[in-house]
C-alpha cells in the first residue's frame, strides 16, 4: 500500500505527525547544503544552519536545563537596529548564547542577536567557525558599526574576560565597562541602548580558583577551578541547572545627542557608567526576586 502524499493527507484531513515534518524538514536541510542553495552573509552568518542545526541544539539547554525566565522582551524593537548590553559571567560563556536563546525564543519578531565576541573565540578550532557561522563578529567598533548601521540588532558583553572569569565570591559584582567602545559606535549610529540584565549565570561553573600557570601555559586568560573541575575531568565541564533570568530594560535613546557626540570622552564614559549601574541595580533587583539559585 503506498502512502498518501502530504497535499492528499491534508486535502482527507488528516493531519501529519510530528516526526514526518521533521524528517521532510531534514531532508530539505541536507538538499540545500549539497546543493550548495544557502547564503552567508560578509561577516560568516549563516542563517539555515543556525535555523535548523545550532538553535535546535541549544534549545533543550534554554527550555529544560537553565529553565530560562525572560523578562522585558517587549523593550527589544521588532526591526531595525539596537544595541544590546549585558553582564557577563559564568566561566564560560554561556550566559551571551542563552541571551541570544531568549532573543529568538520570547521575541514576538524571533530576531537574531548578532554578538561580539572576544578574539580568542574566533581562534579556536570548530568552534570560531561555528561562533561565525552563528551571526557573531569580533567584539570591535567598526564591526559593531557596521551591523549596526545595516539595521541588525547587536549584543555586547563589556565586562569581557574579566566578569566571565571572576571568582565566585566576587559573583554578581559588575567589572569595568571598558573603554565605552559600545557607547560611541550607539552614538554614532544613533540606535537605543538596551541594558541586560543576567542571574543564574554565576552558579554553573562556580570558580573557586585559577591555575595561572595552565593558563599561561595554554594562552588562555584564566584556568579555572570549580568544585568539580578539573577533579572530575569532562564529567566537570557539565554547567550546573541553575535558575536564570534574563531582564531587557528600558531603552536609552542616543538620536537626541548632537552629532559628533560620540567624540566627547566625557559623555562616552558618563553613558557608559549609568549602563552599568542600571544593570548592577536590575541585577540586584532579580537576586532579591530569587529565593534559591537552582529553584529560582
Amino acid at each position: 500500500m503506498v502512502a498518501p502524499e502530504p497535499v492528499a493527507a491534508a486535502e482527507q484531513g488528516q493531519v501529519e505527525p510530528q516526526w514526518y515534518r521533521e524528517v521532510a524538514d531534514l531532508l530539505a536541510f541536507a538538499r540545500r547544503r549539497l546543493s550548495g542553495d544557502y547564503s552567508v552573509d560578509e561577516f560568516g552568518y549563516d542563517p539555515d544552519l543556525t535555523e535548523h542545526v545550532l538553535l535546535p541544539l541549544l534549545r533543550p539547554l534554554y527550555r529544560s536545563w537553565f529553565r530560562v525566565e525572560t523578562i522585558g522582551i517587549h523593550h527589544v524593537p521588532a526591526q531595525g537596529a539596537a544595541l544590546v548590553v549585558a553582564n557577563h559571567s559564568g566561566t564560560l560563556p554561556l550566559d551571551a548564547v542563552m541571551t541570544a536563546m531568549a532573543v529568538r525564543e520570547a521575541h514576538p519578531a524571533g530576531r537574531h542577536l548578532r554578538m561580539l565576541g572576544a578574539d580568542l573565540l574566533f581562534r579556536l578550532p570548530v568552534l570560531g567557525s561555528l561562533a561565525r557561522k552563528s551571526g557573531q563578529t569580533l567584539a570591535c567598533v567598526p564591526d559593531a558599526e557596521r551591523l549596526l548601521t545595516s539595521g541588525e540588532l547587536v549584543g555586547v558583553w563589556p565586562e569581557g574576560f574579566k566578569g566571565v572569569g571572576k571568582l565566585y565570591r566576587d559573583r554578581y559584582k559588575l567589572q569595568r565597562f571598558g573603554r565605552g567602545g559600545f557607547v560611541a559606535a550607539a552614538l554614532r549610529t544613533q540606535v537605543p541602548i538596551i541594558p541586560c540584565a543576567i542571574v543564574g549565570a554565576e552558579e554553573i561553573y562556580p570558580m573557586i580558583g585559577d591555575i595561572k600557570p595552565l593558563a599561561r601555559l595554554f594562552s588562555a586568560p584564566y584556568f579555572p577551578v570549580t568544585p568539580f573541575f578539573p577533579l572530575l575531568g569532562p564529567l566537570g565541564m557539565i554547567p550546573l541547572p541553575s535558575k536564570w533570568y534574563i531582564e531587557f530594560g528600558e531603552p536609552l535613546r542616543t538620536d537626541a545627542y548632537e552629532p559628533g557626540s560620540a567624540e566627547d570622552p566625557m559623555l562616552v564614559f558618563s553613558l557608559t557608567d549609568r549602563i552599568r549601574e542600571i544593570i548592577q541595580q536590575t541585577v540586584y533587583r532579580l537576586l532579591i526576586r530569587r529565593r534559591n539559585p537552582f529553584l529560582g
